[in-house]
């Protein structure tokens, strides 16, 4: 396996697997769009996992020089248990670290239980925050 940065020619295979992987995401959560919009906007912070040219994973980040977070962390379903995603958090919190971050945010639905523990497993924990959003479209 191989964690590497994106390339704009893996953009229709991330977008595929983010289909799969997350198929009730709310409809302005566009793959193809966020892609795009990812490549212009610290594209060093956007990873593949990638196994015999197959694209199994993805994790995209962000760093504003307060915090960073973790965005689209997804492993093919065949896939998972097999370290992917473990490897693609370790790439980019050592990314993350290299740029001076001290703290690596990130949001789970509340009701995926089984990444909530995925997460714990690397050292995660919940927080006392409320989530706020706001849609500019």
């Amino acid at each position: 396996m191989t964690i590497r940065p994106v390339r704009e020619s893996d953009a229709e295979a991330i977008a595929a697997l983010w289909r799969e992987v997350f198929p009730n995401n709310p409809p302005w959560n566009i793959p193809e769009r966020d892609i795009a919009n990812k490549l212009k906007v610290q594209r060093e912070l956007f990873f593949v996992a990638e196994i015999e040219g197959e694209i199994v994973g993805t994790a995209m980040a962000g760093y504003d020089g307060h915090r960073g977070w973790a965005y689209y962390v997804t492993v093919s379903p065949k896939r998972q248990r097999q370290g992917i995603g473990e490897a693609l958090m370790n790439r980019v919190e050592s990314e993350l670290k290299k740029l001076g971050c001290v703290k690596l945010n990130l949001q789970v639905r509340a009701t995926n239980r089984g990444v909530i523990e995925f997460y714990k497993k690397l050292g995660y924990k919940i927080e006392d925050h409320v989530s706020m959003g706001k849609l500019l479209e």
